[in-house]
């Protein structure tokens, strides 16, 4: 039997984040894009995953998870906690950040990869106040609240690439999981 996506338990609703306090409010806007992420994989077997589906682009699902995982270990666990880690999928010449070479990429592997920065992304980011900051590597000076904050808008924005790259595969639209 193929590999196949994990249907998705949602563990945030949106309409209970409108009165909390502000980090759990970025902790929640935040949790809520990765489930619907993994929600817009959800029951796809890896060759649909990691095909194309929208010409000319060679953005895919699989791409996406990889691109995400790459995403939030640079800001909470590289740059944020100071980490000298690598890349996850990519070399430091690619420039992709998990977007390529999906087509050879084991599905699996990558999912629990994406799973397992999120749990290692959230704990460097635990017992940290908004308000604390680093410096980027173009030396900007930048906080915890920011980067929740571009991963909610990066997740937003490629949410919506999958909503077109879902739809493409099997027909399927929403955010349900």
């Amino acid at each position: 039997m193929a590999w196949t996506a994990a249907p998705v338990v949602r563990t945030v609703e949106l309409g209970n984040l409108g009165t909390v306090p502000e980090r759990q409010m970025l902790e929640g806007w935040l949790q809520w894009h990765r489930e619907t992420l993994m929600a817009k994989c959800a029951g796809l077997e890896a060759a649909q995953l990691a095909r194309t589906t929208v010409k000319p682009s060679t953005l895919t699902l699989l791409g996406l998870v990889r691109h995400m995982a790459e995403v939030e270990r640079w800001w909470f666990r590289r740059s944020l906690a100071g980490e000298a880690l690598g890349d996850v999928f990519t070399g430091p010449e690619d420039g992709n950040e998990g977007l390529d070479g999906v087509g050879v990429a084991d599905a699996a592997q990558a999912f629990e990869c994406f799973r397992t920065e999120l749990r290692l992304c959230d704990a460097a980011a635990a017992g940290r106040g908004l308000d604390e900051t680093f410096v980027s590597p173009r030396g900007v000076s930048l906080s915890l609240r920011w980067v929740y904050v571009l991963l909610i808008q990066e997740y937003a924005r490629h949410n919506g690439h999958a909503d077109f790259l879902r739809e493409r595969t099997d027909g399927a639209t929403g955010d349900a999981g």
